[in-house]
């Protein structure tokens, strides 16, 4: 049976070779993109359109119109192409999708049955859009209905895939449409024996049933199926790519929930707007009507969705447990026995990341290492958590020290340290799992006096990395030169901080990343009110991350807002003092 997709839902596609039937009110232009596992097309030769129509793989047509057929066989595809992005574009200076009738794209199989088909509805100002995007998943192939519209046009969609020189081949694209709608225009029409097979069928006879395409099993998940060199960068793949199946399922139930909704409150409305409807049945039958369509489309829509979460549940189950320490759960067995890596792991987890719409279904929040912006777990109180003040600042601290403990435990032996300044001594507590322990490179700095120094101390530490490395000579740094990075924690932001202490902070919020140093600073923003907008671009330079759940993160494919909660340790168990009496051991037995 055919499915009928909204935007931004997903299908599996039950073989490789395919044909994409493109139908439209007016003439369009139709090409391909080859993009790699993040969809970026490298260059021009990755783009198949009417001026260069044939790739290894992709077909397209010619010229211009109004109905269109492209063929891909993605088995012929290089290892290195990930995606296929199919795209639309008006060839007209002031043309524009709005006003026309919405262009559809169908996908069929290689026999001729249609597989899925998607209506590219709700386009106004824009003159190209991305219409359909096929990937690699899970050893397959999985189509996306998109429907991402550009009002900047063609240069705009070939930008936004990372198209080198965008302009340029969005110009020779629509160059080679001109030249092709031209040639069409002149040339003679072809006579039927001529353009194509005759039918021969009666006008009265009906076409004999076509077999209807068996459902396909869903395939069993397996860890580390994504592309990559080593397992760790295909499960740091895999994350990602169950991270932008969630968003885009969700987003796509979400659209159709809007969609349905503005259907039943136009259909009611007109149904009330006749006078004759309001006597007898009529208006009545009509409003059952209207509630029909309404909830058969969204019976649809959440049908899709979860489809769509049973696959990623499953996923999920195998790839957990398969998960390095650097992007495990406290709570998983690969921290009992952990030993320090050889090698700098690719990401680290801060947490996990969940939609409303499928609570149970935690995302793993990995991101790159080295860290290229400082964090920031906020300790102040949120519309959604009335925990008491005194409380949620232990709880932040707990959460920056349950961080600072990964990120040693996953760095090699002597490559990573930890400094910490709490002003008035208030995080003893959290804080002893590190200091009991040996883990830190010595005690916390306490005072106006000790932040001072502390402050002082990385300054000078990223300005002769900041030379070294401007000037190309990182071997001219003093012998003796500790090149371990750091992260500096700060408890208790501003206390204890002058104004002298806060630009040094700012200037290692800034420079500090680049030159090793890192900053993890645990504060209620309230607290620095009184210094106003002068720290606003520190707030804005740091990740938040908070100490409950809370919905603050955007994805970067539809801009969700997804609730973060942080990775902490099982309450009562021993891991994280194990694990760091591990780390202390290794460094004294590296000395």
């Amino acid at each position: 049976m055919v499915a009928e997709l909204a935007r931004g839902q997903n299908h599996p596609l039950p073989g490789t070779r395919l044909e994409i039937l493109v139908s439209a009110e007016v003439p369009v232009l139709v090409a391909a993109a080859l993009g790699d596992e993040g969809g970026r097309v490298h260059d021009r030769h990755g783009i198949a359109h009417h001026g260069a129509p044939v790739l290894p793989g992709i077909e397209v047509p010619r010229a211009a119109a109004a109905e269109h057929r492209l063929s891909a066989d993605l088995g012929e595809l290089s290892e290195a192409v990930h995606r296929v992005t199919v795209l639309l574009a008006l060839p007209g200076p002031a043309a524009r999708f709005g006003a026309t009738a919405a262009p559809r794209a169908t996908v069929t199989g290689a026999e001729g049955t249609e597989i899925v088909r998607f209506t590219l509805a709700g386009l106004d100002a824009e003159s190209a859009v991305v219409a359909l995007e096929l990937y690699r998943r899970q050893g397959g192939w999985k189509v996306r209905a998109v429907g991402q519209g550009y009002a900047e046009g063609l240069t705009a969609l070939l930008a936004d895939l990372g198209l080198p020189g965008a302009r340029e081949v969005a110009e020779a694209m629509h160059e080679a449409g001109r030249l092709g709608a031209a040639r069409a225009a002149g040339a003679p029409k072809a006579r039927p024996s001529e353009g194509g097979p005759v039918d021969y069928t009666h006008a009265g006879r009906q076409a004999p049933p076509q077999p209807q395409p068996q459902p396909q099993p869903q395939p069993q998940p397996v860890a580390g199926d994504a592309p990559g060199w080593s397992m760790e960068e295909r499960l740091y793949n895999q994350v990602w790519g169950m991270f932008e199946d969630l968003a885009r399922s969700t987003a796509a139930l979400r659209s159709a929930a809007g969609f349905a909704a503005a259907r039943l409150d136009r259909e009611l409305d007109e149904a009330l707007a006749d006078p004759r409807a309001r006597i007898g049945g009529a208006g009545e039958a009509a409003r059952k009507t209207a509630r029909a369509r309404h909830d058969e489309l969204m019976g649809r829509a959440q049908a899709a969705h979860d489809r769509d979460l049973a696959q990623l549940a499953a996923e999920a189950e195998v790839v957990e447990p398969a998960l390095p320490p650097a992007y495990a759960r406290w709570d998983s067995p690969v921290w009992h026995g952990h030993r320090m890596p050889a090698e700098l792991p690719q990401a680290v987890r801060l947490g996990d990341l969940h939609l409303p719409e499928s609570a149970s279904l935690r995302i793993p929040m990995l991101v790159r290492l080295p860290l290229e912006r400082g964090l920031w777990v906020d300790s102040g109180a949120t519309p959604a958590d009335f925990t008491d003040s005194p409380e949620r600042r232990r709880l932040a601290l707990e959460v920056a020290v349950a961080l600072a403990a990964r990120l040693l435990a996953v760095h090699p032996v002597g490559e990573f340290s930890v400094e910490v300044i709490d002003p008035a001594g208030a995080g003893a507590g959290p804080l002893g799992a590190l200091t009991r322990t040996g883990a830190l490179t010595g005690p916390p700095a306490r005072g106006t006096a000790g932040v001072a120094q502390a402050l002082e101390s990385l300054t000078r530490r990223v300005d002769l990395v900041r030379m070294a490395i401007g000037g190309g000579a990182t071997e001219a740094l003093p012998d003796g030169f500790d090149t371990a990075r750091r992260l500096l924690m700060v408890n208790d932001f501003p206390q204890g901080f002058d104004d002298h202490a806060l630009t040094r902070l700012r200037f290692l919020a800034d420079e500090g990343p680049a030159a090793g140093v890192h900053l993890l600073l645990v504060a209620d923003r309230a607290d620095a009110g009184e210094y106003g907008p002068l720290l606003d671009p520190l707030w804005r330079s740091l990740t938040r991350l908070t100490p409950s759940p809370d919905d603050h993160f955007a994805d970067p494919w539809v801009g969700h807002a997804w609730t973060f909660e942080p990775s902490l340790p099982p309450q009562g168990g021993a891991v994280l003092q194990q694990v760091l009496s591990v780390v202390a051991a290794a460094r004294i037995k590296g000395k």
